[in-house]
């Protein structure tokens, strides 16, 4: 991965959990912390080096999920915000992991889940300064479900009355 000037992400390789389909390709069996452009159930082509260590190459066939990662502000990122902030997104469809290293989440979001309402969440969230969030690998389905600049988010969504 290359490292911004900021020094982001912290790490220049990311190992990822995945599963070996035996054919020169592995699927992935969790949600990337920093690598861009995957998601958790890509299938990926890997090379063996000489030591054995599998290194990505090519997406093969992408899952239709989406990586998305937060770095929670509220409360300071402390444990019980980001398990808060995981189970909300989880009653939208989602699941994910948190670090207090870096006082992440990531999300991995299947195309069932409701994504026009998890959209709303993460801009809702953001403009009350509870997390930053990025799209870390996204699809079609994604992008199609963004609400035009400058809607309110609804309350349903969110979870608090509209103001």
């Amino acid at each position: 991965m290359d490292i911004d000037e900021d020094g982001w992400p912290p790490a220049s390789v990311e190992s990822l959990w995945a599963v070996d389909l035996g054919d020169g390709t592995v699927r992935l069996d969790n949600t990337p912390w920093f690598v861009r452009g995957v998601a958790s159930g890509d299938i990926i082509r890997v090379q063996p080096d000489d030591d054995g260590v599998l290194w990505a190459g090519e997406t093969v066939q992408p899952s239709q999920s989406c990586t998305i990662r937060l770095i929670v502000l509220k409360d300071g990122g402390s444990a019980a915000a980001r398990q808060s902030v995981l189970e909300i997104f989880h009653r939208l469809g989602t699941t994910g992991e948190g670090i207090e290293q870096f006082r992440m989440v990531a999300l991995d979001v299947p195309p069932q889940a409701d994504l026009p309402k998890i959209r709303e969440l993460l801009e809702h969230g953001e403009t009350k300064k509870w997390w930053h969030w990025e799209e870390g690998c996204v699809t079609a389905a994604w992008e199609a479900a963004a609400r035009p600049r400058g809607q309110r988010c609804p309350a349903p969504a969110c979870g608090e009355p509209r103001t």
